[in-house]
């Protein structure tokens, strides 16, 4: 058994994990509770902040017109703050009210320079990004979505022109807190990797629903819930590039100690993991 400790001003909480060597799901053992970025490492992190209430807030939008908006006009290619100013960009104009703007509207507004940190930015792939914005807006202003389930609403979202897997499942997880989806980019894929729950021969690109049922079965492995901890993964494994480039150069092993070698990306972190053998 592993114990680990949360603190909390004068209040302690214990955590007890498998030993390192038990398994999680078949062939991927628990490992070492303080090593980045062992499964004990994740399941730690989804309970410290359980407790200290700092938990991530994934949700973008207050509608799910908005919720599409800001999440297509975000993603690969794209810098999450330019993303997101775009979002506000074209909201503010009324992009998202009852009735949905032309494609050539929603061009001009993405064509306008973005205010950003005291600077004016061009927003990239404006034409493209409006055109698929049209055609969502358009779908959900005459059609119903699905919101039993995360999978129901992202395969219907898969109709719009410029969503995949990756962005309908990022909707889905916002808008519904959903646990049935995942959204795999290149940082869960590392995560996933270096975790050894994903089979190495398999791709975002080729196999989504297959790696989407590893990180499910993964997540329900740790006992935490799949859209905690694919926000957290994606989180701490953007904010740590040079950690995790080290790692993979080392063949995809050898964990990085987090108390010596790995900088917490926030004061939470730094001053909640007290591990004890």
């Amino acid at each position: 058994m592993q114990l680990g400790a949360i603190f909390m001003g004068h209040v302690v909480f214990n955590v007890e994990l498998p030993t390192p060597e038990a398994e999680v799901i078949p062939g991927v053992q628990w490992g070492a509770m303080e090593a980045f970025p062992t499964p004990a490492y994740w399941a730690y992190q989804v309970y410290a902040r359980r407790l200290t209430g700092d938990r991530i807030n994934y949700k973008l939008g207050t509608t799910l017109k908005e919720e599409v908006g800001a999440c297509l006009l975000g993603g690969h290619g794209i810098p999450a703050n330019v993303g997101l100013a775009a979002f506000h960009h074209v909201k503010d104009r009324g992009a998202f009210l009852d009735q949905p703007p032309s494609e050539e509207t929603l061009l001009e507004w993405l064509r306008e320079p973005l205010q950003i940190e005291g600077r004016l930015v061009h927003y990239r792939f404006a034409k493209q990004k409006a055109r698929y914005l049209c055609a969502a807006l358009q779908k959900l202003a005459t059609e119903r979505p699905p919101v039993e389930s995360g999978k129901a609403l992202r395969d219907w979202l898969l109709d719009v022109p410029g969503i995949g897997y990756k962005t309908a499942s990022w909707v889905a997880r916002n808008w519904l807190d959903a646990d049935d989806v995942a959204i795999l980019d290149i940082h869960i894929l590392r995560a996933g990797l270096l975790g050894k729950f994903f089979e190495s021969n398999l791709t975002v690109e080729r196999h989504y629903l297959e790696l989407e049922e590893q990180f499910i079965r993964f997540s329900k492995g740790l006992g935490v819930r799949a859209s905690e901890l694919d926000a957290l993964m994606w989180l701490e494994m953007m904010s740590s590039p040079m950690t995790v480039h080290s790692i993979m150069g080392m063949g995809h092993h050898t964990p990085v100690s987090g108390s010596r070698t790995r900088a917490k990306k926030s004061e939470a972190n730094a001053n909640q993991l007290s591990l004890i053998g």
